[in-house]
């Protein structure tokens, strides 16, 4: 069944309105509940999950140093929308199946709030995990303007809850942003892309079985899910129309595992300004924007004097990335359409700034400690594909313990033939470089021979990151300096199934 596109107009999520505001601090309730949408026109509703009964979420907008506090809470249904694997860390027999922690993802916040896996809450908060220690989360805030999400990160359902619907924007504004009069209000739009298969009757598919089932079990996590149809915030291959004007949009691939190679059919150049943690020092004209799940891009699209044209996004990322098949045209190939249909309402003053702010590169010699850090697939009891970081499970004991206020690098060492965004919670980074190197001589002699030369990053990673590509056979080298909070954080591959199974490990903050 093969869906018409190009029919259902993109939804712009709403901006929540807090419960209550004052100068020293706001706050808001979020529900997160079961619901039917329509995410096709020439499909049933589907029954999803989502925050405010909507998927995606509402838009959370806040200020640079606002404190803000959210009390989010579960009134999902008992039983799960999708299958769960009972062989998968944190999600054994031995808890309930659903179960629901909320993580914004890129931000410098205290450990109580940054949604810790084992720090779940059922309905009602009736159950919750060992980790659980508030109701309540504050946002301090206390970073630039960038583009942030949040989506849930319960142990070992983290796939199926932000596939359920489970992600929305969380936007941080400030004023040197606003001085640079990039194009704002109904100019400026979030576009989430995420990949989704359906069944028939419209409801969501996702697989109980990888390709070569596990007898033993009913239900076995797979690899990585690679849906055949692109939705942009919650609709199957939208239009937008659009004023002959420049327009910014903030791009977030929240797939569980499809990669993006996004362009523009028109052959323009997307005009990036931003990164994962906010603005770059200057904007960038590229033809093609590579987005692993998690990555962001801050871009400026220019429909000047393209007047009832029409452009389509388009995809050509292989799935899995980088090895796998490479994207059908018709179906995942496509992303969205603009329509340049409208009237111009009013002359286009914004600008495209040819600086946007000073960007303070981190030395390496001001690194305390240097990690080597190897990325693992290995195989589990049932044959399945087993990935870990550094070799370790999610509860082996803590290795990564950095000190408040320090600067470290690590070496993410990939031995798998996947390339792996890796997050690392609390903090920003900055790529160094990523180098070749020999996979075979490495695994036999835990030494790391180069083969090639360093490569710098590409230029639309020249900026704050929280999510960077490992890719095979290189060596990735990151830099970070630690802090403000100490405390209990996590660090992960953001290929869904990879860190439900077993790609994520705890980090310490000491003093």
């Amino acid at each position: 069944m093969i869906l018409s596109k190009f029919v259902d107009k993109l939804p712009i999520p709403p901006v929540l309105k807090p419960c209550r505001k004052d100068p020293f601090h706001t706050y808001y309730k979020v529900n997160m509940t079961e619901f039917k949408q329509s995410l096709h026109s020439e499909l049933n509703d589907t029954t999803v999950w989502g925050y405010e009964g909507s998927y995606p979420g509402p838009t959370i907008e806040v200020e640079s140093g606002e404190k803000v506090f959210i009390k989010w809470i579960n009134n999902l249904p008992a039983k799960h929308l999708l299958p769960v694997d009972y062989t998968v860390h944190g999600a054994h027999m031995d808890v309930p199946e659903v179960r629901t922690v909320v993580h914004v993802h890129g931000a410098s916040v205290e450990p109580e709030s940054d949604g810790y896996p084992e720090a779940w809450f059922t309905k009602g908060f009736k159950q919750v995990g060992p980790y659980y220690t508030k109701k309540v989360y504050r946002y301090d805030n206390y970073m630039r303007a960038c583009t942030l999400w949040y989506h849930d990160h319960a142990l070992g359902i983290t796939r199926l809850n932000v596939y359920a619907g489970l992600a929305g924007f969380y936007l941080i504004r400030d004023q040197q942003e606003r001085l640079l009069n990039l194009p704002c209000g109904p100019y400026e739009i979030p576009l989430m892309i995420q990949d989704k298969s359906f069944n028939k009757d419209g409801s969501l598919f996702y697989p109980k079985q990888p390709e070569k089932p596990i007898p033993q079990l009913e239900t076995s996590i797979v690899p990585e899910f690679i849906g055949n149809t692109n939705l942009v915030n919650g609709k199957v291959w939208p239009y937008l129309k659009v004023e002959p004007r420049k327009y910014r949009f903030r791009l977030l691939n929240a797939s569980n595992t499809r990669f993006y190679r996004l362009k523009l059919d028109s052959g323009q150049f997307f005009y990036q300004i931003g990164t994962d943690g906010g603005l770059m020092e200057y904007p960038i004209g590229v033809k093609e924007i590579m987005l692993a799940p998690a990555e962001r891009a801050d871009v400026i699209i220019d429909f000047t004097n393209l007047e009832g044209k029409n452009i389509i996004m388009t995809n050509d990322a292989p799935a899995p990335f980088p090895g796998g098949a490479s994207p059908n045209p018709n179906t995942v190939g496509t992303v969205m359409q603009f329509r340049v249909t409208l009237p111009l309402s009013s002359i286009d003053t914004s600008v495209i700034p040819s600086y946007l702010g000073s960007l303070p590169k981190l030395r390496e010699q001001s690194a305390s400690k240097i990690r080597y850090l190897t990325l693992d697939d290995i195989t589990d009891q049932y044959g399945r594909e087993w990935m870990l970081l550094d070799g370790k499970r999610w509860d082996a004991p803590i290795t990564e313990n950095p000190k408040l206020g320090s600067t470290e690098i690590w070496y993410l060492i990939n031995l798998t033939t996947d390339t792996h965004p890796i997050h690392i919670h609390l903090v920003d980074f900055q790529i160094l470089d990523r180098r070749a190197f020999d996979v075979e001589r490495f695994k036999k002699e835990r030494v790391i021979h180069y083969t090639g030369p360093s490569i710098p990053p590409e230029p639309q990673e020249r900026g704050w990151k929280d999510t960077v590509r490992a890719n095979p056979n290189q060596v990735t080298r990151i830099i970070m300096r630690f802090g403000p909070y100490t405390g209990l954080y996590v660090w992960h591959c953001h290929i869904l199934e990879h860190e439900d199974y077993e790609m994520m490990r705890p980090f310490v903050v000491i003093r």
